[in-house]
């Protein structure tokens, strides 16, 4: 049986590994071009039946806090990352919202002041190098929009991981009601630049009302939801690093079922990534600290300093 920092490592983990199933769903399943509004459909939806499900409103600076943290992993994430997707072919998109570790390693240091492990930065490096290998093609064309996007995307959900861990959560809030809040938040934030840019809603077969439910409850409603509670109980950088799963579906998933081709090198850097993910999860040479989990760390209160009791996973 795993122990419970492992199951709460795998259980975080399992986020990104559904979000590397968005590319499959969307050419398969989901009308075309309309990837605004397949982010509406991922957000509001999730958001909304969190919300009456668990019957939690924000309070006090959560009310400003919880859009701030919807703008940053969600309603401006996902735009920017569909934009990033659109304008650059041959997977740079992947390769640049693979530094992510790299960014919240920066942000861990200046905002949280915590000791970022060097083995994790080294594994964040390596990741980015292996995905590099996975996704790059010789003919992959830089464009400067592309380019933007895609780093202000790494980097607004950078900085939305280490915004998590600092602000905790309300006392009594379930990580399901602090999900809705941001995926509400996030998905009002979609919807008017959704309709002025791509207008009303396409006509749904059952193919596409498949696809979205996936996304929606599983994807997004399920996944985040872990996504935040693992930030809440494991090091930023720790779980940035998870991150480096979904291009690895991705390109996993298109083997198997469309299936694509893969190199000997595309085979070398996927195993070079996924060890490196691997890595990044291990404690630091020497450390010591509570088993349940060892690389918790208490979020912090208004005065930096943690809770004499960090939350139990």
């Amino acid at each position: 049986m795993p122990s419970p920092r492992v199951a709460l490592v795998a259980a975080t983990a399992f986020a990104p590994t559904v979000w590397g199933t968005t590319y499959i769903v969307t050419t398969e399943l989901l009308p075309p071009d309309r990837p605004l509004f397949t982010a509406l459909m991922r957000a509001l939806p999730a958001g909304l039946l969190l919300v009456a499900v668990t019957h939690t409103l924000p309070r006090g600076s959560w009310w400003w806090r919880a859009p701030v943290l919807g703008a940053l992993n969600i309603g401006l994430f996902f735009p920017l990352l569909f934009l990033s997707a659109y304008r650059l072919p041959g997977g740079v998109a992947g390769v640049l919202g693979s530094i992510q570790p790299l960014i919240v390693a920066g942000l861990t240091r200046a905002v949280l002041r915590e000791t970022v492990p060097v083995h994790r930065v080294v594994a964040g490096i390596t990741a980015t190098a292996g995905i590099s290998l996975v996704v790059l093609r010789a003919n992959a064309a830089l464009d400067a929009t592309g380019v933007a996007a895609g780093l202000l995307a790494a980097a607004g959900m950078a900085t939305g991981v280490v915004l998590t861990r600092s602000w905790g959560k309300p006392p009594g809030t379930s990580d399901l009601a602090l999900t809705g809040w941001q995926l509400t938040a996030g998905g009002l934030m979609i919807a008017p630049v959704a309709f002025a840019l791509e207008g009303p809603p396409p006509p749904l077969d059952g193919a596409a009302a498949y696809g979205y439910a996936w996304l929606g409850l599983i994807g997004t409603a399920i996944a985040y939801s872990l996504w935040f509670r693992g930030i809440s109980r494991l090091a930023p950088l720790q779980v940035s690093l998870l991150g480096t799963l979904s291009p690895l579906t991705a390109a996993l998933a298109g083997w198997i079922v469309l299936g694509q081709s893969l190199s000997p090198f595309q085979f070398a850097g996927f195993a070079l990534a996924l060890a490196a993910t691997v890595a990044g999860q291990l404690p630091a040479p020497g450390r010591t600290g509570p088993s349940l989990p060892k690389d918790t760390h208490p979020p912090l209160t208004r005065s930096g300093r943690g809770r004499d009791t960090p939350d139990a996973p």
